[in-house]
């Protein structure tokens, strides 16, 4: 492993960059792939980024966004396996394993290109040459304009820039609200800020851009199918591909949903399940010491944060719900301790 400096004399020559990051990118994946995207293109880079499936549309007004291919629609594959074969240099941002990003990470670890892996998850596998790593960093964007910073490349980080990289710090927040809102992420936001970062508008175009759609169905959600266990301090959603057909749900519909299954006061541990056609997809809220990354390692072959975790089972969402609720019934004593409150956002 090489020292992450020695990857700014890498950069002062001109390189063939692909940059990718996990499945379903949220805000902070994109914003931190596009966040570097704009800085290689600034100084002088070829570079490109391929996300493995597709995002939300309040993502794209990320500047770069019309350029990001996406592997697996319009018939991708080919031409973004020949793009990492070719690469100098590959980036790998907000995931540590390489099956996070499918099929993508075949051809990233059979590629010669060196890794660069930038990324705030636990347990990072060992596949990069260089890598910048940290648990205890809010996001990879924060990440991202630390590692700019570092190379002493402050002034290369223009307003498109700045969006992107505080777009993905604010969200892996939880706007700011959640206790990995530390000091250093306050001032990360402020050189934002003063880079040009239209804070207001950003927090606009992803939080206040929704569909009719989407509106009604966060409403059949809360009222149908949130689920409450007050005796073991857990709650969920369980939704079916059905209940999306019904409410023409387009990726992102379900953003956040698990967060009001959480902020039910004495609540400890929150799910949403999600069916999809090959299984259920999953994602794990709670506050204080319970660690649901460790639960959805166990159960579900997912991981995450201390507080945050996801994961995908090739289960019906019926098995999937009726094994949660056998959990939470054996954790019940773990979900009554609240001694410490703590919620961190997604992943």
């Amino acid at each position: 492993m090489q020292d992450i400096l020695k990857l700014k004399e890498v950069l002062e020559t001109p390189r063939n960059i692909v940059i990718t990051t996990h499945q379903k990118p949220d805000a902070d994946a994109l914003g931190s792939s596009l966040g570097i995207y704009n800085y290689l293109i600034k100084t002088g880079h070829k570079a490109t980024v391929i996300t493995p499936t597709d995002y939300p549309n309040f993502l794209n007004w990320m500047k770069g966004n019309e350029n990001v291919i996406v592997y697996n629609e319009n018939g991708n594959e080919e031409k973004s396996k020949k793009l990492v074969a070719e690469a100098d240099l590959i980036f790998c941002l907000d995931f540590s394993n390489l099956k996070r990003i499918n099929e993508l990470g075949e051809a990233v670890a059979a590629s010669k290109a060196n890794k660069v892996l930038i990324d705030h998850h636990r347990d990072p596998d060992d596949f990069a040459e260089y890598v910048y790593h940290d648990v205890d960093s809010a996001s990879t964007a924060q990440l991202i304009f630390k590692l700019i910073k570092l190379f002493g490349d402050k002034e290369q980080v223009d307003n498109d820039t700045a969006d992107c990289l505080y777009a993905g710090i604010m969200t892996d927040t939880g706007s700011f609200k959640h206790p990995n809102t530390t000091q250093e992420v306050h001032e990360i936001v402020a050189e934002l800020i003063s880079l040009g970062a239209n804070n207001s508008e950003v927090s606009r175009l992803i939080y206040d851009t929704n569909s009719l759609d989407r509106l009604k169905f966060l409403g059949f959600a809360l009222s149908e199918r949130l689920q409450v266990f007050e005796k073991e301090h857990a709650a969920y959603f369980a939704i079916s591909m059905e209940d999306l057909k019904k409410f023409n749900s387009k990726n992102g519909d379900t953003e956040g949903l698990v967060n009001y299954a959480l902020s039910i006061d004495g609540i400890t541990m929150a799910a949403l399940f999600t069916e999809t056609e090959d299984g259920t997809k999953l994602s794990l809220r709670s506050i204080g010491d319970f660690e649901v990354n460790a639960l959805a390692g166990e159960y579900f072959k997912g991981g995450g944060h201390k507080n945050a975790a996801g994961g995908k089972v090739e289960k019906s969402l019926e098995e999937t719900v009726n094994l949660f609720e056998k959990i939470i019934k054996e954790y019940a004593k773990q979900l009554q301790n609240r001694e410490k409150i703590e919620v961190y956002e997604q992943l």
